[in-house]
């Protein structure tokens, strides 16, 4: 199994180059760290290049799912079979990172960390989104998803391009998930620590209202394309 990092940028030039720097460091492969900017504005590409990435660049915003296309396509290129994704706001620790990219030996199993987001003290309007996502998934995916929103996750990159997930946005990791099922990936959930600045640090392009909305839509739309059935109770 070879695995790389995907870390895809918008407007952190606070952070990004800090997450470049601790992810190279501990990962087997130091070149094999590609952060996506999505059409930042602030310096963050530069910022990652001087830190040591790989950088593919958006030159307008398209979104995180639109970010996570391009560096996985970029990779399978380059002959990496799995990607490890973390944010670059440093809210996915690089150690947590490398130890989802070997906690389990199937490079063809779609790995999900799994946050514990009272402990890490996510904002409660996070915390209601994510047991939202979590009960839709749940319900439609027929099987108990505990995190369905969180970030640091390992994914096979040819089984992942192949399932023809299309969001652009925050929803395009649900619809991974509902399209993993419905293709028969098999799906491991790992505990992972995660770390929630203080408020006034915080840096997220998520909004707690717009993206599970769109979610849950883009969970109806997969659902009727894939013919998945929901799971009765």
């Amino acid at each position: 199994m070879r695995p790389c990092a995907i870390i895809p940028a918008y407007q952190a030039s606070r952070t990004v180059a800090e997450v470049v720097r601790a992810t190279r460091a501990l990962w087997p492969e130091p070149d094999a760290v590609f952060v996506v900017d999505d059409g930042s504005t602030d310096g963050s590409a530069e910022l990652a290049r001087k830190a040591g990435a790989e950088v593919l660049s958006h030159p307008n915003n398209r979104g995180k799912g639109a970010a996570l296309r391009t560096g996985m396509s970029h990779a399978l290129r380059r002959g990496f079979d799995v990607a490890v994704t973390l944010d670059a706001d440093a809210q996915h620790p690089p150690a947590e990172a490398r130890r989802i990219a070997f906690c389990d030996p199937d490079p063809r199993a779609l790995v999900l960390g799994v946050r514990d987001l009272v402990k890490a003290g996510a904002p409660r309007a996070n915390q209601m989104s994510n047991r939202i996502s979590n009960f839709f998934l749940s319900l439609f995916s027929g099987r108990p998803l505990a995190d369905t929103q969180c970030g640091l996750r390992r994914y096979p990159l040819q089984t992942t391009l192949s399932l023809g997930a299309r969001d652009d946005g925050y929803a395009f990791e649900a619809e991974i998930i509902l399209r993993a099922v419905a293709a028969g990936v098999r799906i491991v959930e790992v505990p992972m620590d995660v770390v929630y600045p203080p408020e006034h640090e915080r840096v997220t392009h998520f909004h707690s209202v717009r993206d599970p909305a769109r979610i849950v839509f883009r969970v109806l739309g997969t659902l009727a394309e894939s013919r998945i059935t929901p799971a009765t109770p």
